[in-house]
Parts: structure tokens; C-alpha cells; sequence
């Protein structure tokens, strides 16, 4: 019976822009960072807008920060700021809607 143990992970670093996807896939050595993977994805020389300070960062859709440990398998994610806030949003929806609906019934 032969037991091996694994020395790397494979990781995915994920960045989107408004028109693309870019995923950047990964072996690196066991027990690197969400960091260490994004410095080593390149994506941080791709899109110089990527600011790790200012730039919250996930795996698999929960929050992380840069010094979490990764696993085999992760999948790191670098959010874009929002250029919206939602409850503003959604305000002004819902008030859109209600202005509607108010004149709807005249003919």
C-alpha cells in the first residue's frame, strides 16, 4: 500500500470585469494564501484597477481575507466595488413602481 502526500493545491483565481470572465488556474505549493494565489495568477499586472486593500476578497462566494489558508480545490474570487448601492436601488424601484400603479386606472 503506498500513501502519498500531496505537496500542492490546485486553486482557481476568478476576476470579472462587466464584459468578461477571466479564471486563472493554479497549482501552488500547500498551505499558500488567498493572497500568494492572486500574486501568482497575474491577474493583479492584468487589471491594475485590482487594489488587494480596497478589494474584498472571497472563496466559493464567502468573504476571505488575504491571509486565509487555501485548500485543494478553492476557488478565490476578487470582488469589483459596487457602483451602486442595492437599498438605494431598490428604493428607486419600488418608488417607480408605486408612481406607476397610481395612474394606472385613468382612461
Amino acid at each position: 500500500m503506498t500513501i502519498t502526500t500531496t505537496d500542492s493545491i490546485r486553486v482557481e483565481v476568478v476576476y470579472a470585469t462587466p464584459t468578461r470572465q477571466d479564471v486563472a488556474k493554479l497549482e501552488l505549493a500547500s498551505g499558500s494564501t488567498v493572497a500568494s494565489a492572486i500574486e501568482a495568477s497575474g491577474l493583479l499586472q492584468k487589471y491594475p484597477e485590482i487594489d488587494l486593500a480596497r478589494n474584498k476578497l472571497g472563496v466559493y462566494s464567502k468573504l476571505a481575507k488575504a491571509d486565509t489558508v487555501l485548500r485543494d480545490k478553492d476557488r478565490v474570487e476578487i470582488y469589483r466595488p459596487l457602483i451602486a448601492d442595492p437599498k438605494e436601488v431598490r428604493k428607486k424601484r419600488a418608488a417607480e413602481g408605486k408612481a406607476m400603479k397610481k395612474g394606472g386606472g385613468e382612461t
